[in-house]
């Protein structure tokens, strides 16, 4: 098979590794890419969002099958742009329709889709420009601290918690008057915060059938400590600990089997990853949020203890037969540091060359936001690099990761060195 897979980051560099192992794999193409994703296969200059050049690579290439990294072509409709497109309509596309894609899209639909199903999740209300008023006499009703969201997609920066209700009301105000998040904050979820432990646990399915694959949990923080501003990820672990056999059941009965059996009875159509953010609240498990594709870093923790060929469950997707593939995780334990620009989150150093990767050794380099110049590598994005390590146990993996992530140098790189500490 020939394979397309769309993104640049780490998560799409951990499926190129992971599909470029599958004797099925005959040519795997990488749109746009980045510097370490050559390594796996061929690298094509086409924007995620670029429909008609996909679609010229797609028939110029013999693309057999399509896997969508990236959430923001999912919720724009490239899968559906694929089934309305008369040469295009054969080639399975790994990833919902955009209907399905409001799963991550909409943060009011997630929320009235768990409120429908019956899926246990934090109290919300959503609220417009035109009902800020009941939106600001709803803020006191929940409790401290307050958690507000932007509706639309935000490039991840659209959640505020809020310690105060002082804070809260100017938020709230920013968001839906000064339009502070773009018309991704046209609407507002203002939602109960949960106590608890964070994770998430990754599901695959065709629609009708599912496979679960291994939990991980992942450092937001870019501080050590989980201080300081929110990022992309800084690191991630895979098993967490505490989402034993038990807890997953739990998981399953309450969250997954609801999601999936849901979304077939309201008719919407449902091929791909989903996402199931959760919090652990005294051992119960409740919804925080859902995305339409797998999370990055987490990923590249995920894919290393997958001991089955990906392209097989990818096409159990395609085909509507995941029931029938054989899936196997691995009992060792992946620790991922992921190494930042210095500046990052905010303005950040670009076109760093890197050095030492080749020194890395009992861990694996995802690049992410790295470019490739000549015989250089440079660091051109926020998060450049994410170091996984497969060990035995999780001290293991975490001294490994960090350890190899100590012998890359380029200028200001930075990464937490307490990824995973808490859960030891």
């Amino acid at each position: 098979m020939n394979i397309l897979i769309l993104g640049s980051g780490g998560r799409e560099s951990a499926f190129a590794w992971k599909l470029a192992q599958s004797p099925k794999c005959n040519q795997l193409f990488i749109a746009p890419g980045n510097a370490g994703t050559g390594q796996y296969g061929t690298n094509v200059n086409v924007g995620v969002n670029d429909f008609e050049g996909i679609k010229q690579c797609v028939l110029s290439n013999g693309i057999n099958l399509v896997l969508v990294g990236p959430e923001e072509p999912l919720v724009r409709g490239v899968h559906d742009f694929f089934l309305n497109d008369e040469q295009l309509k054969g080639v399975p596309v790994i990833g919902p329709q955009a209907e399905g894609a409001q799963l991550e899209g909409s943060k009011d639909f997630s929320k009235q889709f768990m409120v429908r199903h019956n899926i246990p999740a934090a109290a919300s209300e959503t609220f417009t420009a035109d009902t800020l008023q009941e939106g600001l006499a709803y803020l006191p009703t929940i409790g401290l601290p307050i958690v507000l969201k932007a509706d639309g997609l935000a490039a991840g920066k659209g959640v505020l918690i809020c310690a105060t209700l002082e804070e809260a009301q100017q938020e709230l105000k920013e968001m839906l008057t000064e339009a502070k998040f773009g018309a991704a904050s046209a609407k507002v979820v203002i939602e109960q915060f949960l106590q608890g432990i964070e994770l998430s646990v990754f599901v695959l399915t065709d629609g009708d059938n599912y496979k679960i694959l291994p939990s991980a949990k992942d450092y937001k923080r870019i501080g050590e400590g989980d201080t300081g501003l929110n990022t992309g990820g800084m690191g991630s672990v895979s098993p967490v600990p505490f989402a034993d056999a038990e807890f997953i059941k739990k998981v399953e009965a309450r969250i997954i089997i609801p999601t999936v059996e849901g979304l077939k009875s309201e008719g919407i159509p449902y091929k791909g990853f989903i996402f199931i953010g959760l919090m652990n609240v005294g051992g119960d498990p409740y919804m925080i949020e859902y995305n339409c594709r797998m999370g990055d870093p987490e990923t590249e923790s995920v894919l290393p203890r997958i001991e089955a060929d990906l392209v097989d469950l990818l096409l159990g997707v395609a085909n509507g037969n995941l029931n029938e593939v054989d899936f196997a995780v691995s009992n060792k334990v992946a620790a991922t540091v992921v190494c930042v620009a210095g500046g990052y989150p905010g303005e950040y150093l670009k076109n760093r060359v890197i050095t030492g990767m080749e020194n890395v050794r009992g861990s694996h380099v995802f690049q992410a936001g790295t470019t490739q110049i000549g015989e250089d590598v440079l660091a051109t994005g926020g998060r450049v690099l994410a170091i996984t390590s497969l060990q035995d146990n999780m001290f293991d993996a975490l001294q490994q990761a960090t350890a190899d992530a100590s012998r890359i140098y380029y200028d200001g790189c930075y990464f937490r060195k307490d990824i995973g500490f808490d859960l030891i």
